[in-house]
């Protein structure tokens, strides 16, 4: 009984090896993959080759015009300014809170993933407005600001602010898992071996986490820049001050400024290109190194 079991158990593994995974009809799998093909036609390539059709119908004259707009060039800026604070700070601070939850135990540690994950679960609508709450004219620290002459909302600290908050979660939770599961055994040894842990981190730590962290920086960039609900609320929405690229965007629309807008629009979207293809590079890299990883064991 137990060797025609066996047989039976072996003959089905053979089986399986032999064919594909699944046994479904050749014509199901490509309606499958001819229905994905579509939606990602329809909803992605359709909406972004008109980005670009739309910010060139009045020619190349009109779309460089609308580029070097004084107000355009300010929402450039502004934007690049956001970024340039959101993405270093985001980095620092989620390269101190993958290490302290993937290596050590302490009270709050669940606490403190919860909050890394806030700003997934909040509209950034909402984010906005507690900013505006906080440090508004009416706000809890309002006039407090207003007798020391610091302006927060409307201007460019609460817009960096907002961008802070909406991009706080990605280097974070693109280094935690990594870090946990690489495990401590290599930062441990080093230790042993009297390096410090500063040198730890530089010569071990870094090393073993720069591609996760190059991916979460990119994702962190884009989402920067594109950012719109939150600083939407805290910008004011001023000319030339305290508008970005979105906002910028939506005001040209709004005013049937429409091979204005899109060519602006445009950048976003060679922006979004670009960081796609970091994204495929960083991941084929990640891929690699994993693979060397596993032949070197």
């Amino acid at each position: 009984m137990a060797g025609a079991t066996s047989l039976h158990i072996n003959r089905q593994a053979a089986h399986y090896e032999g064919n594909p995974a699944t046994s479904e009809a050749a014509w199901i799998k490509w309606a499958i993959v001819g229905v994905s093909l579509a939606f990602f036609a329809l909803f992605l390539l359709v909406p972004l080759a008109a980005v670009f059709s739309e910010a060139l119908k009045k020619g190349w004259a009109v779309f460089f015009e609308s580029l070097v707009d004084p107000d355009a060039l300010a929402a450039v800026k502004l934007t690049v300014i956001a970024a340039a604070i959101a993405v270093p700070l985001n980095l620092v601070f989620g390269v101190s809170a993958a290490w302290a939850i993937a290596r050590f135990e302490f009270r709050g540690k669940q606490l403190l993933t919860t909050l890394i994950d806030l700003p997934f679960s909040v509209s950034p609508v909402i984010a906005g407005l507690i900013y505006v709450l906080m440090f508004g004219a009416q706000g809890y620290f309002g006039p407090w600001l207003r007798e020391h002459d610091l302006k927060i909302i409307f201007a460019v600290p609460g817009i960096v602010l907002a961008t802070v908050f909406v991009t706080f979660p990605f280097v974070a939770r693109e280094l935690i898992p990594l870090m946990q599961a690489q495990g401590k055994e290599e930062e441990e040894a080093a230790i042993v071996l009297g390096a410090s842990g500063w040198q730890t981190f530089w010569h071990v730590t870094l090393p073993n986490i720069k591609w996760g962290l190059i991916y979460g920086v990119v994702l962190c960039n884009a989402r920067a820049m594109g950012e719109f609900g939150a600083v939407s609320v805290v910008s004011g929405h001023i000319r030339g001050e305290t508008n970005t690229m979105p906002l910028h965007i939506e005001i040209l629309y709004n005013e049937y400024q429409f091979a204005a807008a899109f060519a602006v629009a445009s950048l976003l979207a060679l922006l979004a290109l670009v960081t796609l293809v970091i994204k495929t590079f960083v991941e084929w890299q990640v891929a690699n190194s994993s693979k060397n990883v596993k032949g070197e064991t």
